[in-house]
């Protein structure tokens, strides 16, 4: 989370907010919002009631570009990245390790391609329901069990392509990343096979019902008028509809595509289910959805770190999400996920490659670039793990603030 100024911003409840106030973080999912931005100034009550009718219970504010609040402290982005880092440590302490996997060498290839395949089955998916054709079934499983294959064998090949996606195409591979995420997470909680597999379905198929919603509204980059977002959320019944007349599909997939909108503390859609009213399955499929949404860029949108968006979620428990799954989520991507740019003590800043499991603050890393001189250096692949290695991650960074390409490192 990148916040404006240092020491200007402060997190306060929802009922503390007034006019003349600015909003620096609305302090939820973007997709769960009908606002362009997460920052703007509030000019009335009308403004004040829009944003607790998303269910919204704590909120950040700038007070250098609005009115204050007496009592409560500001903290810097510092700060804030501190305290993120802080309980990610904690998490990682109790992570246990998996069985070897295969060499991420051997894996990346084959998980390119399978990337590669996957979007464009989806995307053939939705067209098909765009002209009123039927999900296929047989389209769908042969790709969800290499996905299963390729996530067992060493999902850093696979989850850090999940970051990889353009503006148009964003529909499509945000369901590859679902599904993906969604296979690293069941199988972190250690849930069998076949109920992982339907799992994948649900995560692949979630958001088919978006082939109802006019691409003018799915991709405008400004505020959506009520009735815009309304036709915007009306996508879960859509998917609900679509995949009940599709032979041979899960009540797991279902409770994916039909509840991850659903939010802990009922504040969600289409049913406001609220805590255990909404199913295990659609509890996960809320939180990777949210987590690949947020750190995924889009036109009106610039994707976050991370372990910045794990931090977030972490935040969101509060309220929205099962906290102990939330927790699990952590475990399973890891403290600092394969892609996450971070800093070492050295001041060398790099991208985590590949996970050790068993030391998950001691990844591999491959540097980049020198924070304190400013400079790119040579590409070099260390393991934070090797006995007395000198350097060791300080901390996340966000690739913006250092004007490195992402893409350029994680393809």
């Amino acid at each position: 989370m990148i916040m404006s100024q240092p020491h200007t911003i402060k997190l306060i409840e929802i009922k503390q907010l007034r006019p003349g106030m600015y909003v620096h973080d609305v302090n939820c999912s973007w997709m769960d919002h009908p606002f362009v931005t997460n920052h703007f100034k509030v000019k009335d009550a009308q403004r004040i009631s829009e944003i607790k009718a998303l269910g919204v219970h704590e909120l950040f504010i700038d007070t250098a570009k609005g009115s204050d609040v007496e009592g409560v402290p500001a903290k810097s982005s510092d700060d804030f990245r501190r305290d993120v880092d802080s309980r990610m440590a904690e998490i990682a302490s109790e992570i246990q390790a998996e069985p070897q996997r295969v060499d991420l060498t051997q894996e990346v290839e084959r998980a390119r391609v399978l990337h590669s395949e996957a979007n464009r089955i989806v995307r053939n998916l939705i067209k098909d329901v765009r002209l009123g054709k039927q999900v296929e079934m047989e389209q769908v499983e042969p790709v969800v069990e290499n996905i299963i294959d390729s996530v067992f064998r060493n999902q850093d090949a696979l989850l850090p392509l999940a970051r990889l996606k353009d503006h148009d195409n964003y529909t499509f591979q945000h369901s590859v990343s679902v599904s993906a995420l969604l296979v690293s997470f069941a199988r972190g909680l250690k849930m069998e096979r076949p109920i992982i597999k339907e799992l994948a379905i649900g995560g692949l198929l979630h958001d088919v019902g978006k082939a109802k919603v006019p691409d003018e509204i799915l991709n405008k980059p400004a505020k959506l008028t009520d009735a815009e977002f309304a036709r915007m959320k009306s996508h879960v019944v859509q998917s609900i509809l679509i995949l009940q007349n599709t032979p041979g599909i899960s009540q797991i997939a279902l409770d994916v595509a039909g509840q991850h909108h659903e939010r802990f503390d009922g504040t969600g859609y289409p049913n406001k289910l609220k805590g255990e009213e909404i199913s295990i399955y659609g509890r996960m499929g809320a939180i990777v959805d949210v987590y690949d949404a947020i750190t995924s860029d889009r036109c009106y949108h610039k994707g976050m770190a991370p372990t910045a968006a794990l931090g977030r979620l972490l935040e969101w428990s509060k309220y929205h999400f099962d906290p102990e799954l939330v927790r699990a989520y952590v475990k399973s991507l890891g403290i600092y996920p394969t892609g996450s740019l971070v800093r070492l003590n050295s001041g060398r800043l790099g991208v985590v490659i590949e996970q050790h499991e068993e030391k998950m603050m001691q990844p591999k890393v491959r540097v980049i670039f020198h924070a304190e001189n400013m400079r790119y250096l040579p590409p070099e692949v260390v393991d934070l793990a090797w006995p007395g290695y000198p350097d060791k991650i300080i901390g996340h960074e966000e690739f913006d603030a250092w004007n490195i390409d992402p893409k350029r490192w994680l393809d």
